[in-house]
């Protein structure tokens, strides 16, 4: 079975890899979200991985397209703004999606990316980094290592795959 990944972050890759089968060969597709760089909201932030799966299949050659994307949404009767993961996976007649953690951001990060500024450059630059996000992401950073940032994308992606490795979903 060869599954695609919708884009060229090695970290999305093992994410993807961590809850597939072992036979499985799992290959980064760089391909476009449709979205913009830091997506505001859940439905943005699904659009992303949606079109990032649909256009991994496109690509050609794949049993499964999957799309993970990460963004910053609110939630109803929490305050703050919050680090959010998504995924879709499709075999181009269905797709299943799944969320990761949210992480709710300091205040003074939320400030900086409601302002709009990106979480990663802005997470590089509170913590000294480079390209955290290729790295424990800002999931590692807000946990202190508790979950790095493919952990939580696995949990997104395992969550994407459930229509395809149970039946109840019908």
């Amino acid at each position: 079975m060869r599954i695609g990944v919708g884009s060229g972050n090695p970290v999305k890759r093992r994410a993807v890899e961590a809850v597939v089968d072992g036979d499985a060969t799992v290959e980064s597709v760089p391909v476009e979200s449709g979205v913009s760089e830091q997506p505001v909201g859940h439905a943005e932030t699904v659009a992303g991985a949606e079109n990032r799966a649909r256009r991994v299949l496109d690509a050609g050659g794949y049993d499964y397209g999957v799309g993970v994307e990460g963004g910053v949404a609110t939630f109803d009767g929490a305050e703050g703004l919050y680090l959010v993961m998504w995924a879709a996976v499709t075999d181009g007649e269905r797709t299943g999606r799944g969320a990761g953690p949210g992480l709710e951001l300091p205040r003074s990060i939320a400030d900086r990316i409601r302002a709009g500024e990106e979480l990663g450059p802005v997470m590089d630059d509170v913590l000294g980094t480079d390209d955290v996000a290729k790295k424990q992401g800002a999931a590692g950073a807000l946990t202190a290592g508790r979950i790095d940032r493919e952990a939580a994308l696995s949990a997104a992606a395992a969550g994407a795959f459930g229509p395809f490795v149970t039946d109840l979903y019908g």
